[in-house]
């Protein structure tokens, strides 16, 4: 018997990728977590040279942990180091912008109604973009702003503002969005690859050497943990954003993502003050407020949004905007290079399916005009705003 096999190299590599670099992000980002956890729970030990303690019940275990301010007076034989998660997170994330937004620059990051770039050249502005972002954040934190955690936090969120609102210019907002996560992303594994475990080192070579180690060695690594920690929760919003047009097909992406990102840091200061607990009212009340502010900032600006009035909404009117914009792509036979199947099964090649699917059409074509993917068919704001109508009025 002889079986053809049409194997998607690219769709197989991107689903590896992607699966890897979420398993890595659960590791990296768990063991972030519970380390924050625990230094907010460590009590003073009851004897012992080490400088807190916690115990701890899981899995039908009792777990005894302390820590050491600056180390121990003795290497222990066995020691475990935290940074393949990290590394191997950032190896893969970037393996997927490559993959997708790089190599696939014409269709996910270039906007030729916002910059006529080549895929060559958006490439080198967001490889310029990763270093950049790294370069500025490590040198806020060996300036003298870095001795307050709280004045480098907003200048830093004031820098990744504006990258999101400069990359949102040339970019397709969908590609800025992911760019700006890698930015973040960059920093935090910088952080572990430049800071921490080379200081953890210089510690280990002071124990061995019989020295004392230099305590500011782990004060600054803690530091650059904590700065990991908060800015977690951004880059996991950023990594599932691209599911919610709504967000970046908004008119102000950058400013969508500032107030979304700005809710994912209040929420993680919510949980570091309970595991130290600190009062949460005020927290819990500018998170709260935050997340209102996002939904309704998002919301009010669809309300505004106003299709220009006129015109036929009727399928003859729409049926040649979906064969010249849509068919090649989302057909029970695609003619286009780009796929084998219609995209998550949606089929637009008569009124039944595009009836069918008019929302997720609304979503994608007419709201957040990001469909048809890098507008190479050069979909028109005329178009889409009968698109627009066609469907508000129960595409007839």
């Amino acid at each position: 018997m002889n079986i053809a096999l049409n194997i998607d190299l690219g769709e197989w590599l991107n689903l590896a990728i992607r699966w890897f670099h979420l398993t890595a992000g659960i590791a990296w980002i768990g063991s972030s977590f519970y380390f924050v956890w625990l230094d907010n729970h460590l009590v003073p030990p009851k004897s012992g040279e080490a400088s807190g303690e916690v115990w701890s019940v899981h899995g039908g275990g009792f777990y005894h942990k302390q820590k050491y301010q600056v180390a121990p007076k003795q290497m222990p034989e066995d020691l475990h180091w935290f940074m393949w998660e990290a590394y191997t997170t950032w190896i893969t994330g970037f393996s997927l912008l490559v993959l997708v937004y790089w190599v696939g620059a014409a269709s996910f990051l270039i906007d030729p109604a916002k910059a006529a770039l080549t895929p060559l050249q958006a490439s080198g502005i967001g490889a310029a973009a990763l270093a950049l972002g790294w370069l500025v954040y490590d040198g806020l934190c060996r300036s003298p702003l870095g001795r307050d955690d709280r004045a480098l936090g907003a200048v830093w969120f004031a820098v990744l503002v504006a990258a999101a609102w400069g990359l949102c210019q040339i970019f397709s907002a969908r590609g800025a969005y992911l760019h700006v996560g890698a930015i973040i992303g960059t920093a935090m594994v910088g952080n572990v690859f430049f800071v921490i475990i080379p200081n953890q080192r210089k510690v280990v070579a002071a124990l061995v050497k019989g020295e004392v180690p230099d305590p500011a060695l782990g004060k600054a690594a803690k530091a650059r943990s904590l700065h990991n920690n908060y800015m977690t929760l951004p880059v996991l919003f950023i990594m599932i954003s691209h599911h919610y047009a709504m967000t970046f097909g908004a008119d102000r992406p950058w400013l969508v993502l500032a107030l979304l990102g700005a809710t994912g840091v209040a929420v993680r200061h919510v949980f570091n003050l309970r595991h130290k607990g600190r009062p949460l009212g005020r927290a819990i009340l500018v998170a709260a407020v935050l997340a209102l502010v996002s939904v309704t900032y998002v919301s009010a600006e669809k309300v505004g949004t106003k299709r220009a009035e006129g015109g036929s909404a009727d399928w003859a009117s729409v049926e040649p905007i979906f064969r010249k914009h849509c068919v090649s792509c989302h057909a029970a036979k695609p003619t286009s290079d780009l796929v084998t199947a219609p995209p998550l099964g949606v089929m637009l090649d008569s009124y039944e399916h595009a009836r069918q699917f008019s929302a997720r059409v609304k979503k994608v074509a007419v709201d957040a005009e990001i469909m048809p993917l890098g507008n190479t068919t050069g979909m028109t704001k005329a178009e889409r705003e009968a698109l627009g109508r066609w469907i508000e009025a129960g595409a007839p």
